[in-house]
């Protein structure tokens, strides 16, 4: 299914073999990029590496990993940031590498990628009045049913990546479903600014089987959202 996750995914891989940047014409055949970890600095989620490739030193953020100086690493690339303001680390790039390493065993705690995000200790949150509205367990388990439909989901919101891909991506759960079937969380895309412990009224479209790029896939995801505090 082509969304327009999907289809933003193919332009940024197509940007990327375009693209000038330092470091980029060492990929190899499989369209990795290797080198050498020169510099490695944690937030809360990625770990920013400065790598030295045979063409050139490269920042890249990945994914939260341990990754040490000295680390021969191979990098998947998503997107290259141009101008690039990491408000963590209260510094500008002039170009950052977005990418997941090409083991995926040795990277955790990607805000996209397909992981289960834990139960936060979030009370019964009351159900939208829309016409449309659903809680977090029934767009989860009835995802298929929902496919490019519209929900009105009210919540409490748990974790919040900021301006990838030029959106905010948002955790949402109001006490129902279960942790262990993986019912009980629902990630949306939105451009409207919020922060953790909000309760927020959050409208968008059920998109199921998202692929945006390598490691970053979603069985269920509710698409550009207009998300207000509730």
């Amino acid at each position: 299914m082509k969304t327009n996750l999907a289809l933003a995914a193919a332009l940024v891989a197509a940007a990327l073999n375009a693209q000038a940047m330092p470091g980029m014409q060492g990929q190899d055949s499989q369209g990795t990029l290797t080198g050498t970890v020169l510099e490695a600095i944690d937030v809360e989620a990625y770990t920013y590496i400065r790598v030295k490739t045979r063409d050139g030193e490269v920042w890249s953020a990945i994914p939260k990993a341990e990754v040490k100086k000295g680390a021969e690493v191979s990098l998947l690339p998503h997107t290259v940031m141009e101008n690039f303001e990491s408000k963590a680390l209260k510094r500008k790039f002039d170009r950052v590498l977005f990418a997941s390493l090409a083991d995926p065993k040795a990277s955790s705690g990607s805000p996209h990628a397909k992981t289960v995000v834990p139960a936060a200790k979030v009370g019964k949150v009351p159900k939208a009045t829309a016409g449309d509205a659903r809680t977090v367990e029934e767009v989860v388990a009835g995802r298929k049913a929902l496919k490019d439909k519209t929900v009105s989901i009210r919540a409490q919101v748990v974790k919040v990546t900021n301006g990838v891909m030029g959106k905010n991506w948002v955790h949402l759960q109001d006490g129902s479903g279960s942790a262990d079937k993986g019912t009980h969380d629902i990630l949306v895309t939105t451009t409207d600014a919020i922060a953790v412990g909000d309760v927020v009224d959050a409208r968008g479209t059920v998109r199921i089987d998202v692929t945006v790029g390598p490691g970053y896939s979603y069985d269920v995801l509710v698409e550009g959202a207009k998300v207000r505090k509730s």
